[in-house]
């Protein structure tokens, strides 16, 4: 099949059987989203929020779209930036990894990096920037991933059609780590109109807020939040698991040594909430998850052998979006 660009290969990831790690009692499968082009589920948010606003002539060739992120989302606005000739400004702070800052650097992106925290972390003062640039360029546009709500539209029209395209069965069990909530949103919507029976789990990292817990130290990027996100529905949800840095890099681990899939952080925290959920759940369930991004971008943070080592006082900031960065660091 031929394609007219890279774009056009987002989508249509695959979906395993995790027949070695789960090899007794629910049937788990997990969604591919790390093949994705620029590697992550981002890719379907990117595109579909910028194809919108060119398709409804709110973005065209030369517009300036500003952002604040350091991770995955950034890497997939990049890529769509350079398909469609978009200038794209993105706000970061220390914690960014050096990979992701080289890659968002490569695809031509202008990254403005805050140096100070602001009263609650980084994120404040990230966002304080965005409104700065703003300020300062009346045209430019704020994607606002944790509020814009064609966020959670790519993947109630995309993501979930895949999912029951490639099932047997729909599922009794989906399974999402949350971050600004839009895909666990757009799934969880689309699959309980399917299936009303469908139990949707939230995986949240310990040191989040989204769902109500006090601040702390995170280490892992793609999950959790400082902020409690505005596409947040609750109703959508029917359990919610925490899981820590720890079992989360535990169970990367373990993906990789028994499935050969070498996946990021939150992959792994999807699958120490099905590893806590499954003594409780019927043995004939069916459980879907997604893994969200690849895990050669997590090489210090999970698969170095010092990722399992405890991160020094100095590196922990509560109430920051994550740690990301601040091992190599420190």
């Amino acid at each position: 099949m031929l394609h007219d660009s890279i774009v056009d290969c987002i989508g249509c990831t695959p979906m395993v059987h995790l027949r070695r790690l789960f090899p007794t009692g629910p049937q788990v499968f997990a969604k591919l989203e790390l093949l994705n082009p620029a590697g992550s589920v981002k890719d379907r948010t990117a595109r579909h929020i910028i194809e919108t606003g060119v398709r409804e002539g709110l973005l065209h060739p030369g517009a300036h779209i500003v952002e604040s992120t350091s991770g995955n989302f950034g890497v997939a606005l990049a890529m769509m930036s350079r398909i469609h000739g978009l200038r794209l400004t993105l706000v970061v702070d220390p914690h960014i990894t050096a990979s992701n800052l080289g890659i968002l650097k490569s695809y031509g992106a202008q990254v403005e990096m805050v140096e100070e925290a602001a009263e609650g972390g980084y994120l404040p003062a990230r966002i304080a920037r965005v409104k700065k640039i703003l300020a300062a360029d009346r045209s430019a546009v704020w994607i606002n991933q944790y509020a814009n709500s064609l966020g959670p539209e790519a993947h109630y029209r995309g993501t979930a059609e895949e999912i029951v395209r490639d099932l047997p069965r729909s599922p009794d069990y989906l399974v999402v780590a949350v971050s600004t909530t839009g895909t666990l949103n757009g799934l969880a919507r689309r699959l309980k109109e399917r299936s009303e029976g469908l139990q949707v789990v939230a995986v949240d990292a310990v040191g989040s807020i989204v769902f109500g817990n006090p601040p702390g130290p995170r280490r892992l990027p793609g999950i959790g939040s400082s902020r409690v996100p505005e596409l947040l529905d609750k109703a959508l949800i029917d359990r919610v698991v925490e899981v820590t840095d720890r079992e989360s890099i535990e169970a990367c681990h373990d993906l990789l040594s028994k499935e050969a899939i070498f996946a990021g952080g939150s992959s792994g925290s999807v699958i120490a909430a099905i590893q806590k959920i499954v003594p409780s759940i019927p043995p004939t369930s069916s459980v879907v998850t997604l893994f969200p991004d690849r895990g050669d971008r997590y090489i210090d943070l999970v698969y170095d052998a010092a990722a399992s080592e405890p991160l020094p006082p100095e590196a922990c900031i509560e109430g920051t979006d994550s740690l990301v960065g601040a091992r190599t660091a420190s």
